[in-house]
């Protein structure tokens, strides 16, 4: 197979690891070469607890993903979730020397990096710096002041933080399997990437992302991000209930959940019962659904509920941070049934279930296009995204170093090569200073 220019998003999930490779094709699409998962061991909550069980769950679902597509996986986006993450509002500016001179992505990256340089609580980190809207000379509501003039550039950040050794043992874990950490990006971010579509984002659109571990969401509104927020419940939580409430082994309680789970107990007739095997010869059990979708409900319903004290946070009661689109669901938990009459009952939002289908080649394995891969083909998107831009940035400087040879005396041109290599993305810079200092860890 020819070695195109893909990528690869590795979801480290509570429930399970997902790694999928993939890369644009013609249509700006994308195409999935190969995937790989494994059951994850050693994630409790979206957070590395066993780093030993959590190396060789990744390196199981590398494999089967390298098997799959025949390529080799070297660098891979990571995803970051778990109760430890938690999102501030923060506005900055900077003063320009000359306000004679249009504002450039220069300015902007100045700007962000002054962000990155706010002090935390000790044991944190920022890991996503996402500007707003910005303010040029006191003129507010501005998308993209690029090409403006102006001598005082503010923004709005909305800033994400979170600790420094859950992030560290999510890089040791990378590194331990054989691979080079790319990126690390907020989970709830990727998903929206992969889910939602642009209309949403500007008419303003809840993503509520049902993991094993977790419950991670995303608020959008004028197509910015506004509000980001991990719960810590998930769809475990519910298996937890089950395994509890009829004294049943865990994995008895997952299948019950799957194929016969309800969010709505009214759903089921009293004389409906599902009998499970006893344990080494003991008597089976018997269970009705009636029983099974209370025990669900009632878990259900307190997630969806410290979900909507998050969307209530945001705002949405005021009228101008009215979530137009309602409430977008996905992720593996999505999937129970009536989940989304359920959602919508509570909070009264408009609500549907998201498939990362969109983005996809037409001609997609159907599995991929499962709420379930949600944050890995997110994090696949992020991965050709950030290739994309070193792309063009190497082909920039290539061009204007062949320039140079030919204009050695023109000093201009090297002033010109300088001004490309410094513009590297934030994102890039904060990379490399990442990697620096999981080196400096080791």
């Amino acid at each position: 197979m020819e070695q195109g220019n893909y990528s690869v998003g590795l979801d480290i999930g509570t429930t399970k690891i997902v790694a999928i490779i993939g890369r644009e094709n013609e249509y700006g699409k994308i195409e999935v070469l190969g995937t790989g998962r494994s059951k994850s061991l050693g994630v409790h909550r979206g957070v590395v607890n066993n780093i030993t069980q959590t190396i060789s769950s990744i390196q199981q679902a590398v494999e089967q993903a390298e098997l799959n597509s025949g390529l080799k996986i070297g660098s891979v986006v990571v995803g970051i979730a778990g109760q430890h993450i938690r999102s501030l509002h923060h506005s900055d500016y900077i003063t320009r020397p000359n306000s004679e001179e249009v504002i450039d992505n220069e300015d902007l990256d100045k700007l962000c990096n002054q962000v990155y340089k706010l002090v935390m609580l000790p044991g944190e980190e920022i890991i996503h710096v996402l500007p707003q809207e910005y303010k040029v000379d006191g003129q507010s509501e501005i998308k993209e002041p690029v090409g403006m003039y102006g001598g005082r550039l503010e923004a709005n950040f909305h800033v994400v933080v979170g600790q420094v050794s859950s992030i560290k043992n999510i890089g040791r874990c990378i590194k331990s399997a054989g691979l080079d950490l790319g990126n690390i990006t907020l989970e709830p971010l990727a998903s929206a990437d992969a889910v939602l579509s642009q209309e949403e984002k500007e008419a303003g659109v809840a993503l509520i992302d049902i993991g094993g571990g977790t419950t991670d969401l995303a608020i959008f509104k004028d197509g910015i991000i506004r509000h980001t927020s991990v719960i810590p419940f998930g769809g475990n939580v519910i298996t937890e209930d089950i395994k509890e409430g009829c004294s049943i082994i865990e994995k008895q309680a997952e299948l019950l959940k799957i194929k016969f789970g309800s969010a709505w107990p009214g759903e089921n007739k009293d004389n409906e019962i599902v009998s499970i095997p006893g344990l080494r010869g003991r008597e089976p059990k018997e269970i009705t659904l009636k029983n099974l979708s209370k025990i669900i409900h009632a878990r259900v319903v307190e997630i969806v509920e410290q979900v909507y004290v998050e969307i209530k946070n945001y705002g949405h009661e005021e009228q101008k941070k009215k979530l137009i689109a309602g409430i977008v669901l996905t992720g593996g938990g999505s999937q129970l049934k009536h989940l989304k009459q359920l959602v919508e009952y509570i909070t009264g939002m408009d609500t549907r279930i998201g498939y990362p289908n969109e983005h996809l080649a037409g001609d997609s394995d159907e599995e991929v296009a499962s709420p379930l891969y949600a944050t890995a083909v997110g994090l696949l998107m992020n991965s050709l995204e950030a290739n994309k831009k070193n792309h063009v940035v190497d082909q920039e400087e290539m061009h204007e170093e062949e320039v140079l040879v030919g204009q050695e005396h023109d000093m201009g041109a090297k002033t010109n090569v300088a001004s490309h290599t410094e513009r590297k993305s934030i994102f890039d810079k904060w990379s490399e200073k990442l990697k620096d200092f999981l080196d400096n860890a080791e």
